[in-house]
């Protein structure tokens, strides 16, 4: 979409971190937005500071992992607007942990997010896009889209399932020779909310902890975090990307070339038949 002025932008997790940045970038180019969040607080400050500076925004509380929520989500856009143009399905969390240690309700809880997301959004929007022939669908994975890191298979697994997605989706609106344009944003570390999902984790799953992290977990978690607060990219450097894909209808969007050598060593070791290469996801920890 080469002109974004008075269109229409649904986001998924819109109250913060890339979400956030997303509102205002395409905000800033003249769109009107509709912010969705399970972080109700969070997500009336943020619709709060966007009218503040002249954007047209209303926010919409929803549970992507739930299928009513979202066709919620899509009647309030209409009721509101009458038309969608740009769908940011964004909303994402993230779990680690060995699979020998991860629980049915921790996969449930990601794959929920990250993966139902992604339908629910697809299943209620897409078909008003595919109508009118006109708009885009950004869809955020991860680098963790095409590697594999320890200890983080169901954040692994949605991603890796989100780019098929999207490649599949681009792959059928090529052949359909339809105008809906579709981009997968492929970020690496970005300092966002995401390591510190657990706080909107549902009330049961809060509730059935058993024991309390270990002094080297809590010791672990903290260095990542300083990590990310002195190395992650900001938020509106991946939202300037973005704007940028959607403008010029470009498909990949990686946030670093350095990720490229993860993508392609991947690929080389399958074509090789080598085992697969135990990378840490922060190798300087």
């Amino acid at each position: 979409m080469k002109d974004l002025n008075g269109k229409v932008a649904v986001i998924t997790g819109g109250a913060s971190g890339l979400g956030k940045a997303f509102a205002h970038k395409f905000g800033a180019a003249g769109m009107k937005l509709a912010l969705a969040d399970v972080e109700i607080p969070v997500l009336e400050e943020t619709v709060a500071d966007l009218r503040s500076n002249g954007i047209e925004v209303i926010g919409i509380p929803c549970d992507v992992s739930k299928a009513e929520s979202v066709k919620n989500l899509y009647e309030s856009v209409l009721s509101e607007f009458d038309e969608v143009h740009l769908l940011c399905l964004n909303a994402g969390v993230a779990s680690g942990g060995p699979i020998v240690e991860s629980s049915l309700e921790e996969w449930n809880w990601v794959l929920g997010v990250n993966l139902y997301g992604i339908i629910h959004g697809l299943d209620t929007f897409l078909p008003e896009l595919v109508k009118q022939n006109e708009g885009h669908v950004v869809m955020t994975a991860s680098i963790a889209g095409h590697t594999s890191f320890a200890n983080m298979a169901s954040y692994n697994a949605s991603k890796h399932a989100t780019v098929t997605i999207a490649e599949t989706l681009f792959a059928e609106m090529k052949e359909a020779g339809s105008d809906v344009g579709v981009s997968c944003l492929c970020p690496g570390f970005v300092s966002t909310n995401i390591f510190t999902s657990d706080r909107n984790k549902p009330e049961k799953m809060q509730t059935t902890l058993t024991e309390p992290p270990s002094q080297e977990e809590v010791t672990q978690r903290e260095a990542a975090l300083e990590w990310l607060r002195a190395n992650a990219l900001q938020p509106s450097f991946v939202a300037d990307l973005v704007h940028d894909a959607v403008v010029e209808k470009k498909f990949w969007i990686f946030t670093e070339e350095s990720h490229t050598h993860a993508v392609k060593a991947r690929h080389s070791e399958i074509q090789e038949r080598r085992d697969p290469t135990a990378e840490r996801i922060i190798e300087e920890l």
